[in-house]
């Protein structure tokens, strides 16, 4: 038996703009872009196991982990045994570097670099934008660490990735220690600035490659929709955030540019 192993990114949010609401749920758009010095790395070892081992997650229970989910998901669409006796026989191991909880994606990405692991190993035969739908039943963020481009413009639900011609960014990166509940800084968007919005002021945002968009705007709230919205929801953010800064999907990590262009 073998050991596999894959690097799971962290994301930045380089601009993210809500559109909409339907069906209980926010649309966007946004530009996602990869981290390329900030991962997690999973890896499939080789051991007996009586029910699907995650080690490396302390804290939070399997069946909300959503490396978990993502293998029932793959599981329910297969029915494959090949995958079944291969987690008899193999755990999952975590070694986190991305924190909880920071707008980096951390969990999302961890559960989509599983999909695509795992569908090689158990060879299961998934084409990517089936595996990109199944794991937008997971988490919004899923479909666009399934793909894996390095820099890509998401929209809709999160379902819609169009990769982005762009060399990645060097990024440093400060995230307090404050955790920023997503489903909490959405809820708190919808209640108090959802009616805010303007389509208009953002138009043609999706065409600018993110150095220059980052330039021009320069301002973190007009860029990020969230921002103002994980300011209500937890105040001190304002008072720890770095001056020139700019914030991360519903936080709490602020990031700047490192390097010329």
């Amino acid at each position: 038996m073998s050991t596999a192993t894959i690097n799971a990114h962290a994301k930045v949010n380089i601009f993210l703009k809500i559109t909409g609401y339907k069906e209980g749920y926010h649309t966007l758009l946004s530009r996602f872009m990869r981290v390329e010095d900030l991962y997690d790395t999973i890896t499939l070892e080789p051991t007996k196991c009586e029910h699907f081992t995650i080690e490396g997650c302390e804290g939070v229970p399997t069946a909300s982990n959503t490396i978990f989910k993502a293998y029932e998901t793959l599981r329910r669409h297969t029915g494959s045994k090949k995958l079944e006796n291969f987690f008899k026989s193999h755990k999952v191991v975590v070694q986190k570097r991305i924190p909880s909880q920071a707008g980096l994606g951390g969990g999302s990405s961890d559960a989509a670099a599983f999909m695509r692991m795992v569908n090689k190993v158990c060879e299961l035969g998934i084409d990517t934008n089936t595996l990109a739908k199944l794991g937008s039943s997971i988490g919004a963020d899923l479909p666009f660490f399934i793909y894996n481009y390095p820099s890509a413009n998401v929209s809709g639900f999160g379902e819609i990735v169009e990769a982005f011609d762009e060399e990645t960014l060097s990024f440093e990166l400060f995230t307090p220690d404050i955790g920023c509940d997503t489903a909490l800084v959405y809820k708190t968007f919808k209640t108090h600035l959802f009616d805010t919005i303007t389509l208009c002021s953002f138009q043609g945002w999706e065409h600018y490659n993110s150095r220059d968009l980052l330039e021009l705007i320069a301002d973190p709230i007009m860029l990020n929709d969230l921002y103002a919205a994980a300011r209500i929801a937890y105040p001190v953010l304002e008072s720890v955030a770095p001056e020139g800064w700019y914030f991360s999907g519903s936080g709490s990590t602020f990031f700047k540019v490192v390097g010329s262009g």
